[in-house]
């Protein structure tokens, strides 16, 4: 019972990030209505940057020291901020935001093939292998390839290109940047901090456009940059710290079902029996991921306890 209140509040935050995060394609496509793709990710960027400083600065923490630390939060950032950001704004241009939504959910899969090839994936049961391939099962089931034109479009290749660049920044995170002792309020401000600067670059290319200021594209790119990516890539950090960089990427299989409502409701894209079955199987292969993951952090806590017990008989 002790370990039911953990795995309560674990529920939760991966809840609010999905819903934060599967927000996100909706505020994007909203944006693009005023902005380019390259002002799109660079508003967000930057206002995502303020408001984790503001949230630094009122916990007393300060931003990471040391040119090592600083490499790496430049090269986490390019893959998990910059890039997929861009690619997300690019995408949406031709794409809905729901199908969006959709396309991001392969991140986890991505996440664990990068894993196993790097060694950070261990102890994949088959209840778990099984819980990411229904959750990917799903994912297709809610888009339909087969009776749609135009997966490989330019904008949906790009938003898939955006999903695996997401697991490669994951993977990069968990291995070089949490757990070294560094808080994870500095390093989220660190690493979009350095997105910002990343994207920042890109402007003479793509952000020198006519902006067109009305009242839906600002609201829309405020609300992007404070919630949906500040708040949303500090969750984010901490889930990637508590649970794993795989556990984090298993939030995207939540996010069609955020995404295409929105979608839906918002801006009235198409919505569907076959979406709406495809979302359940979806949720399905989450809890499959979640509970495996935590029958898993039970029994290695178990088996510590019962180690320190023989060490004090001992």
């Amino acid at each position: 019972m002790s370990g039911v209140p953990g795995r309560t509040y674990a529920g939760i935050r991966v809840g609010v990030l999905a819903l934060l995060w599967g927000s996100t394609f909706l505020w994007i496509k909203l944006a693009l209505d005023g902005l380019s793709p390259v002002q799109v990710t660079l508003v967000r960027c930057a206002l995502g940057t303020l408001t984790l400083m503001v949230l630094l600065l009122g916990g007393r923490r300060r931003l990471p020291r040391g040119g090592a630390t600083w490499r790496h939060i430049v090269v986490a950032a390019f893959f998990c901020n910059a890039l997929p950001f861009g690619l997300f704004s690019v995408g949406e241009q031709t794409v809905d935001s729901g199908v969006a939504g959709v396309l991001n959910a392969t991140t986890p899969l991505w996440s664990v093939l990068i894993g196993l090839a790097i060694g950070t994936e261990r102890g994949l049961r088959p209840v778990r292998l099984a819980g990411l391939l229904l959750g990917f099962a799903g994912v297709l089931l809610i888009f339909a390839p087969w009776q749609q034109s135009g997966l490989a479009s330019w904008g949906a290749l790009a938003i898939v290109g955006a999903a695996g660049s997401y697991a490669v920044g994951f993977a990069y995170m968990g291995q070089h940047l949490v757990g070294k002792g560094i808080p994870t309020i500095s390093l989220s401000t660190a690493q979009l901090l350095a997105a910002t600067g990343l994207t920042t670059l890109m402007v003479p290319v793509g952000g020198l456009e006519t902006v067109h200021v009305h009242p839906k594209a600002l609201i829309a790119v405020v609300v992007l940059g404070i919630f949906a990516t500040g708040i949303t890539f500090h969750l984010t950090y901490r889930i990637i710290a508590d649970e794993g960089a795989t556990n984090a990427a298993t939030v995207g299989y939540l996010l069609p079902v955020v995404s295409v409502g929105l979608g839906a409701v918002v801006l009235d894209e198409a919505f569907s029996l076959r979406v709406a079955a495809g979302m359940v199987v979806v949720l399905v292969g989450v809890g499959m991921t979640r509970r495996q993951n935590a029958v898993i952090k039970v029994q290695h806590v178990e088996l510590e306890a019962r180690h320190a017990e023989q060490d004090a008989v001992k």
